[in-house]
């Protein structure tokens, strides 16, 4: 009785060891292939659930059918103008045949990326080589991209790979070039500064000399109108004078004479030296006659 018991529960056990090695699993984002001493059993299992195989003899291998991502180094890149650029870019790819992939690549997903690599960079150097800097830094830089990415898809179809988008993640000049274009940059700013100082110093010159030649104007105008003021004031003031000396000549005398002893006496300071018979002091020494009827 117990020999059939162990009996059974060893075979209970095989059993259980087969149906589980003949078991797998793909899931939704899976897709597989049996391999059988080293050969793929068709089809591809591209279909998510619980699948069969030969237990012992046939292994699964899966690959992921959602989009994968590479990222590149660094390359530099000569482009079409002579100009040199470091371009940093990125791949987004989808296994779309895992047969080619498995027979190409192997098991292993990450062995795409050296590949990748050399196709990316081929396409990079052969696309941009042709293209100047001010392409890529405008509206052309799609149709470039679609170039790249067209020429990548075509290459990588015979690995099994679908290429979905190639972009250019970085593209920088190298270091040398960018100290060369920053002091290129920064003579050209002191040579539009200094342009800029020369055409302010032109237009203050321009301003000061018409600003002194409007003072010389100004100036000569207001001489002119002073010294023609000042002729009609004498000519007025001589007119007055000749009326007044023509109404009482006597009176016209004797005025004139006491202004000039008020501009020569009123400061009190002014001394004379003169004889007593001077005419001048006349009126000091005796009152002016009176005015004639």
């Amino acid at each position: 009785m117990k020999t059939v018991t162990i009996a059974g529960l060893a075979l209970l056990v095989v059993v259980a060891f087969l149906v589980n090695a003949s078991l797998y699993t793909v899931a939704q984002t899976q897709q597989a292939l049996v391999v059988q001493f080293g050969e793929v059993v068709p089809p591809v299992i591209g279909t998510p659930g619980l699948h069969f195989k030969l237990p012992l003899v046939q292994n699964v291998i899966t690959f992921d059918r959602r989009l994968l991502g590479v990222e590149l180094p660094g390359e530099e890149v000569i482009l079409g103008d002579q100009r040199r650029l470091i371009v940093d870019s990125f791949t987004v790819f989808r296994i779309t045949n895992p047969l080619k992939f498995y027979q190409a690549i192997g098991p292993a997903t990450d062995n795409i990326q050296g590949r990748l690599n050399s196709v990316v960079t081929g396409s990079l150097r052969r696309v941009l080589g042709n293209n100047k800097l001010l392409d890529l830094l405008s509206n052309d830089r799609e149709r470039i991209m679609s170039t790249i990415r067209g020429q990548v898809n075509t290459e990588m179809k015979n690995f099994g790979v679908t290429v979905v988008d190639v972009r250019i993640r970085r593209a920088d000049l190298p270091q040398e070039n960018t100290q060369a274009i920053l002091s290129r940059m920064q003579s050209e700013r002191q040579r539009v500064a200094a342009q800029a100082r020369a055409e302010g110093a032109e237009a203050s010159a321009k301003i000061r000399a018409n600003a002194d030649r409007e003072r010389t104007i100004l100036l000569a105008d207001a001489r002119a109108t002073a010294d023609e003021l000042r002729g009609q004031g004498e000519a007025a003031a001589t007119k007055i004078y000749a009326q007044g000396f023509g109404k009482d000549p006597n009176f016209f005398s004797i005025w004139r004479t006491l202004q000039g002893y008020r501009d020569v006496f009123g400061t009190g300071a002014a001394r004379l030296v003169l004889t007593p018979e001077n005419d001048y002091l006349r009126y000091l020494q005796a009152p002016p006659p009176p005015p004639s009827q």
